[in-house]
């Protein structure tokens, strides 16, 4: 604790608020240009007009998609109800009641086997009702077997005699792809109707998503990273946001050590090699 508030105490000492390069996905940090933008649009265009199916959002680690989620989230199209899963459960009834959980906040704790699929069942026919959809979006998909993709499939057949009741949006590194692929997952793969592949930043990209964490946090912070830092940072990070905080995390609070406002290269050097070695 005492390691913390002297972190704070740092940043709060060079004008900030609070940390800007924190690797926990806040939505107030949400970087509102390049690939997650694009990536964010993709989704909510799935929802809103979804009826049924799927869309598929796959990245490496560390490129932002838990954040996407939660800024899907926080921002779902008029009219969809939304339930987020992250890292589903290990076994499909646990799933289905994880499910229901999130969107109801009733716990299946003690339900029977095939009850949380007729409570979901009913709640999605009760929302639909009051002119609802449904999404359900599943963080860290990968971790899922065929066989729970399977019932995911099944699951979204779910309807009325006039529309679907469920559309679902699987989120997961790039082996869900390679899962999909199966031949017996060859009609859940034909129900997908959006793909997005979330990419690394570029370095105009990584130059912005610096500026603007700076911006976020800053109460008169007046930090900054040189033109070399900015691209070192890009290099050793490839882009990728998760990595991009770390060494711009580590360098700020070495330049803070050496009593300096702007990080230049060699700080951005060692920090990215402390943290990639």
């Amino acid at each position: 604790m005492a390691e913390l508030l002297d972190i704070n105490t740092c940043y709060r000492d060079m004008g900030f608020s609070e940390a800007p390069f924190n690797i926990t996905p806040d939505t107030n940090y949400f970087y509102p240009g390049g690939k997650h933008v694009a990536a964010l649009r993709h989704l909510q265009f799935g929802l809103a007009t979804g009826s049924g199916g799927f869309t598929l959002l796959t990245g490496e680690v560390g490129l932002g998609k838990t954040l996407l989620c939660r800024q899907l989230l926080k921002n779902p199209p008029p009219g969809v109800r939304t339930a987020y899963i992250f890292n589903p459960a290990p076994t499909y009834t646990e799933l289905l009641k994880s499910i229901y959980h999130d969107l109801t906040g009733v716990s299946l704790e003690s339900a029977s086997y095939g009850e949380p699929l007729r409570l979901i069942y009913q709640e999605l026919v009760r929302l639909a009702t009051h002119g609802e959809k449904v999404a359900v979006l599943l963080d860290e998909a990968h971790r899922l077997s065929p066989k729970m993709l399977e019932g995911l499939r099944l699951l979204s057949n779910m309807e009325t005699e006039k529309e679907k009741l469920l559309y679902l949006v699987l989120v997961g590194q790039p082996e869900l792809e390679r899962t999909l692929g199966l031949k017996e997952l060859r009609p859940l793969a034909q129900r997908i109707s959006l793909r997005y592949k979330l990419m690394p930043f570029t370095r105009n990209e990584t130059e912005e998503y610096i500026r603007h964490r700076l911006s976020v946090a800053g109460r008169g912070g007046e930090f900054s990273f040189n033109k070399a830092a900015i691209y070192l940072t890009h290099r050793y990070s490839g882009g990728a946001p998760r990595r991009i905080n770390q060494i711009c995390d580590r360098a700020m609070l070495a330049a803070y050590g050496a009593g300096k406002a702007r990080a230049g290269a060699r700080l951005v050097m060692r920090a990215a090699e402390e943290i990639i070695r």
